[in-house]
């Protein structure tokens, strides 16, 4: 038997969408978040709740959407509402899951759009935060999808665009965050991430294949939790890289 053969993007979108479980609801954003919450609804978790920050509420959709506000995140959704109603289901602790993208992380799981380098005068000028504060800070669970290496895991990120353990254990709640929230998840290229119940630092979980320690450990500048036995990251099925493809038939993200 031939291996089945995937891209990266492939990996972490699959990576993504088995997190997310039936019945549970997730704030999705654009491009790769869309794409992993719709393989979930059309694998194993057909009554996931998709909201997107524009209003759309629960929807089936059919294709993948080009944004938030594209009119097919509105196809067959329970609700076509607005962005004030979709925050306030955030805010009443409703969201299960959010989705965020990152510049840098640390690891306390602080991620930064803002600026890299200091406010004042920053060598580079980032988007900002968008509805990704909002996220972080008042869905039950986040999960974040980036690029790893050293510029992007630091020991310290230039602006806290959204709160991650922010200082370590009690600082979310201390800040006044709903408490149990926070960072759950973090998918790069490199493997999968979770968060120390007691120290509320990153933790490895498992490498993609073909992926070394060594490569995790050079890829970060703060030190990653290394439990003794590490699994390695399950590859995409041909069935859900066949539902990828459906879903982005003209690799508007895939081919990235």
């Amino acid at each position: 038997m031939s291996e089945v053969k995937y891209s990266t993007i492939e990996l972490m979108a699959c990576v993504a969408a088995r997190i997310l479980e039936d019945r549970k609801s997730v704030f999705v954003g654009t491009g790769l978040p869309m794409i992993a919450a719709m393989l979930a609804q059309r694998t194993h978790a057909p009554n996931l709740l998709i909201v997107f920050e524009a209003g759309g509420i629960g929807p089936q959709i059919p294709v993948l959407p080009i944004s938030v506000g594209d009119s097919r995140t509105f196809y067959r959704a329970v609700a076509a509402s607005s962005m004030h109603d979709v925050m306030m289901l955030a805010q009443a602790g409703w969201i299960d899951y959010g989705f965020l993208g990152a510049a840098q992380i640390d690891m306390y799981g602080n991620i930064n759009t803002t600026v890299i380098g200091p406010w004042e005068k920053p060598k580079v000028r980032l988007p900002g935060s968008g509805g990704a504060n909002d996220v972080g800070s008042l869905c039950n669970r986040t999960i974040i999808l980036m690029r790893q290496d050293a510029r992007r895991f630091v020991e310290r990120v230039n602006y806290i665009t959204t709160p991650g353990y922010l200082t370590g254990p009690g600082a979310r709640e201390k800040a006044g965050l709903p408490e149990g929230s926070g960072p759950y998840r973090v998918i790069t290229q490199l493997g999968v991430y979770g968060f120390d119940e007691e120290t509320k630092r990153m933790k490895l979980l498992s490498v993609h294949p073909g992926v070394t320690i060594d490569d995790i450990k050079a890829n970060s500048q703060f030190e990653i939790l290394i439990p003794e036995e590490v699994s390695t990251t399950e590859p995409p099925t041909k069935e859900e890289l066949k539902i990828l493809h459906e879903i982005d038939p003209t690799g508007i993200v895939l081919r990235k």
